[in-house]
């Protein structure tokens, strides 16, 4: 009668173990990836923020305000063109 009640202690902590690993880890390992992914992308967010700040910057020494404003225009226009005519064309039918 005692090994029955080992054998049905044990067979409860193999399940208990193996709903954990499909639950519980899982679950920690996507909190994991979002906890580094979040500050992450804010930093990077602010990386892209200063440096377009520095960029008009620069360009505002030599060109003035408005000069600094129409280069980035044509800049931000040249690279819209390009990855327009780089786009997918999927035809629907």
């Amino acid at each position: 009668m005692e090994d029955l009640a080992v054998k049905f202690a044990d067979f409860l902590e193999s399940i208990a173990s193996k709903v954990r690993s499909l639950t519980v880890d899982r679950a920690r390992k996507v909190l994991t990836i979002v906890a580094l992914a979040i500050p992450a992308i804010v930093l990077g967010s602010f990386a892209i923020v200063f440096l377009f700040m520095t960029i008009h910057g620069a360009l505002a020494i030599p060109l003035g305000r408005w000069g600094a404003y129409a280069v980035e225009a044509g800049l931000f226009a040249a690279v819209g063109a390009f990855l327009w005519a780089k786009r997918t064309t999927e035809e629907h039918t």
